[in-house]
């Protein structure tokens, strides 16, 4: 139990570096206007909205993997196909049970769950906060 405990610490700490990491990635590209061909692109709003929705999705993937390198280092799941496929099941809380961890690794089953819930909360606040940003900012808009 302490073991998964351990692991679960380390892994949270490193996924929540990773997402603040994906948060000043969309700050960044909210703030700097980018070429002129992007610049074009932007004007039409919903394009930056699914570049930063896009980019928070490819964060998630990479904290999935961070979740599935221990089941594999562990031996808890073989394969790596296997192992990803059941972190993103589990980091989304999907659960459709038909890959199962033995019951010593169950408990960072349930870590990995409640990390992918915060996660995917502070996902949705950085998305609002960029369709904010970008929809209702009373900053003039810059042309290039």
């Amino acid at each position: 139990m302490l073991l998964n405990i351990a692991i679960a610490a380390f892994i949270i700490v490193a996924t929540t570096v990773i997402h603040a990491m994906g948060m000043k990635l969309v700050i960044d590209k909210i703030q700097k206007p980018g070429g002129p061909w992007i610049q074009r692109l932007r004007r039409v709003h919903v394009f930056l909205i699914g570049e930063i929705v896009l980019l928070m999705f490819l964060i998630s993937v990479v904290e999935v993997v961070v979740w599935a390198i221990p089941y594999l280092a562990f031996g808890a799941i073989q394969g790596f196909e296997k192992a990803v496929y059941f972190s993103m099941v589990t980091f989304t809380t999907l659960g459709y049970g038909d890959v199962l961890l033995h019951e010593r690794w169950r408990l960072l089953a349930s870590f990995e769950a409640a990390n992918g819930i915060i996660m995917f909360g502070w996902t949705t606040a950085i998305v609002m906060a960029a369709i904010r940003h970008v929809y209702f900012s009373k900053e003039p808009e810059r042309h290039g």
